[in-house]
C-alpha cells in the first residue's frame, strides 16, 4: 500500500496495494461476496452512512463501497482501505480473471430480513459482503453476473498530521484488530524517547513538540493491549496535510 499525498486542495486518499496475483491467495484474504449499487456513473454513491458528501471532492470518487453489518463495525469501517479480487475459480462465467481494485469503505449496506442471505439479503448478518459502485465493481467482474464471490483483504495503518508548527493533530485510520486505539506515542528522528500523545478528538491524537524536519515514528495500542510500532513512516519532508502508508496492521 503506498504513501497516500496531498493534491490540490484535498487529500487524495488512494489506497493502494501492490501485490502479484496468485490462484493460492496468501493467508490474509479473506472471503465475501460482492455486488453494486449506484449507477453506471457512480452518482447514487454519494454521501451515505460514513458522512461523506461528494466523493469526489473528498478524493474517493467511485473507487468505493458500502459494507455489511459484519464489516461494519457500527462505523469504525469507514475510510477503510480493501483490496478485492474475484474469484474467478468459483465463478469463472462472471469474474475478470487477473484483476483486482481497491475500495474505500463510504457507506454501508444495511440487512434486509424479509429474503434470505442467498438470495437478495446479501448484507444480512453474518454475511462479510461489499456493495460497490457500479464502476468499481465492472472493474473485477461483468455486469450481468450481478453477484460474484470475492477474495478480500484490509490495508495498513495510516497516518495524517495536521496542525501546524509546535502542534502535530495525527489522524490514525484504517485500524483493524480490535478498533478502538487506546494509546498513541509519536518518536523524532532527532530524539530516542518516545512522547505519549494526547486524545485530541475522536482518532486524532495531539503533539506539542516541534518535529518538523523529522522522520516520524509511531507506537499504537488497542484497547486489547495490542502494540504495533510504525518506525519512520513519516519522512522528514513531510508537510501539513498529507498522509503515509504504513506497513503494520493488527
Amino acid at each position: 500500500m503506498e504513501g497516500l499525498y496531498v493534491f490540490t486542495g484535498f487529500t487524495l486518499f488512494m489506497c493502494i496495494f501492490t501485490t502479484k496475483l496468485r490462484v493460492a491467495l496468501a493467508d490474509d484474504w479473506q472471503q465475501a461476496h460482492a455486488t453494486f449499487y449506484g449507477g453506471s456513473d457512480g452518482s447514487g454513491t454519494m454521501g451515505g452512512a460514513c458522512g461523506y458528501g461528494d466523493l469526489y471532492t473528498d478524493g474517493y470518487g467511485i473507487k468505493t463501497a458500502a459494507l455489511s453489518t459484519a464489516l461494519f463495525g457500527k462505523g469504525k469501517s469507514c475510510g477503510g482501505c480493501y483490496q478485492i479480487v474475484c474469484d474467478a475459480e468459483q465463478d469463472p462465467e462472471w469474474c475478470l480473471k487477473g484483476t483486482s481494485i481497491t475500495i474505500t469503505a463510504t457507506n454501508y449496506c444495511p440487512p434486509n430480513f424479509d429474503l434470505p442471505s442467498d438470495n437478495g439479503g446479501w448484507c444480512n448478518p453474518p454475511r462479510p459482503h461489499f456493495d460497490m459502485s457500479q464502476p468499481a465493481f465492472e472493474q473485477i467482474a461483468i455486469y450481468k453476473g450481478g453477484i460474484v464471490p470475492v477474495h478480500y483483504r484490509n490495508g495498513n495503518i495510516r497516518f495524517t498530521i495536521n496542525g501546524n508548527d509546535g502542534f502535530e493533530l495525527v489522524l490514525i485510520s484504517n485500524v483493524g484488530g480490535a478498533g478502538d486505539i487506546s494509546q498513541v506515542w509519536i518518536k523524532g528522528s532527532k530524539s530516542d524517547e518516545w512522547e505519549a500523545m494526547v486524545r485530541n478528538w475522536g482518532v486524532n491524537w495531539q503533539s506539542l513538540k516541534y518535529l518538523n524536519g523529522q522522520s516520524l515514528s509511531f507506537k499504537v495500542q488497542t484497547s486489547d493491549g495490542q502494540t504495533r510500532t510504525a518506525l519512520d513512516v513519516v519522512p522528514s519532508n513531510w508537510a501539513f496535510g498529507q498522509s503515509f502508508k504504513s506497513d503494520i496492521q493488527f
